[in-house]
């Protein structure tokens, strides 16, 4: 099997250049992407910025003697012991290779749960593999969180934000909205003017901000778990199987070769139609907007934005109704998975 190697710092290569500006008195401020599917963490290190993920996901094992010292000689295995049982989470969870056989019925799950504050305990842990603790007082983490309530669909149940398990690692905590984020993150040649889209695992989140201000917000309950799932239902395929197919070299500009194929490229039209739409509909209906006499560039992002054609069909999409906006173009971000830890890295680094 092929290491899992998410959790290793890798280097942000569009680190802005003027990063070392922005840091003052040796601070080092941390920008925290807590998405449905993976935990992803920008920040500095040395002079360069780095970004690191994990599986935002658990799997409770038996505890026994043999099992924990198992675990312990797995330096890529991340674990902690919660009474009877080992709770493995991470990227781990991924690996057919544990030591032991999960209890009846047990299966890998994503923190927070609805069994609410149990869960806590798991996103705290995933943290701390990832982030080191504060090297002094009132430092900065910034974290993504989708808009507020208000903004949201009434369909959409609201993700856990995740400020009590960060404020235990003895960081300021501090909540970016998670489109603002991309803009911060891909932006910067704009005024940090245009539009941030991340398509996650559980929702599409899209901002609009002017001069960093945001000013429209949305989010959709359909994302990549929704594509998993309803083709795994259309095909009679477990959503996991789909989410590997997906993700390992699914491309939406090619004729679909099978049964699978075409049903993913289904359930992606619906999914960006839907979300276009409903980012038109919400600049629309916005009594005010700021004036401008630029057309806006929109920025993609996200997982579920990372198959070859997703741009092209997003802004097929697009172009082919009538949006109240002038658009200068439609641009994916320079690596989707980590863009929006590392706008909320630069949200951390501004912050005073």
């Amino acid at each position: 099997m092929a290491e899992n190697k998410d959790h290793l710092w890798k280097p942000a290569e569009d680190a802005p250049e003027k990063i070392e500006d922005l840091v003052k008195g040796g601070s080092h401020p941390v920008g925290i992407d807590v998405g449905t599917s993976k935990v992803v963490v920008s920040r500095r290190g040395g002079k360069d910025v780095a970004c690191a993920s994990q599986l935002n996901a658990f799997i409770p094992v038996p505890w026994s003697p043999v099992t924990e010292r198992t675990l312990q000689q797995q330096s890529d295995i991340h674990y902690y012991r919660d009474g009877d049982e080992i709770v493995i989470f991470g990227s781990a969870t991924s690996a057919s290779r544990t030591c032991s056989t999960p209890r009846r019925g047990a299966r890998w799950r994503r923190p927070p749960q609805p069994e609410g504050e149990a869960a806590w305990p798991v996103l705290e842990a995933i943290v701390q593999s990832l982030v080191p603790k504060p090297r002094s007082s009132g430092e900065v983490l910034a974290f993504s969180v989708p808009p507020p309530p208000r903004a949201r669909g009434a369909a959409h149940l609201p993700r856990g934000e995740p400020a009590p398990a960060l404020h235990l690692l003895g960081y300021k905590a501090m909540a970016i909205n998670e489109g603002l984020a991309v803009i911060f993150s891909e932006l910067e040649d704009h005024n940090f003017t245009g539009i941030g889209v991340s398509c996650g695992g559980g929702m599409c989140n899209a901002t609009l901000a002017f001069l960093s201000i945001p000013t429209i917000m949305v989010s959709l309950p359909k994302a990549g778990d929704f594509i998993d799932h309803s083709v795994g239902e259309a095909v009679g395929e477990h959503a996991t199987r789909v989410k590997v197919i997906k993700e390992e070299g699914f491309d939406l500009s090619r004729d679909p070769k099978d049964k699978m194929e075409k049903a993913l490229r289904i359930y992606y039209e619906d999914l960006v139609e839907t979300l276009v739409d409903t980012l038109r509909r919400a600049i629309s209906r916005a009594e005010k907007l700021p004036r401008t006499e630029r057309a806006l560039p929109i920025v993609l992002a996200g997982g579920t934005a990372r198959p070859k054609g997703f741009r092209e069909l997003f802004e097929r999409t697009l172009r082919g109704r009538s949006f109240p906006v002038e658009v200068a173009e439609v641009r994916m971000a320079t690596d989707p998975l980590t863009a929006t830890a590392r706008g909320a890295h630069i949200a951390a680094m501004f912050e005073k």
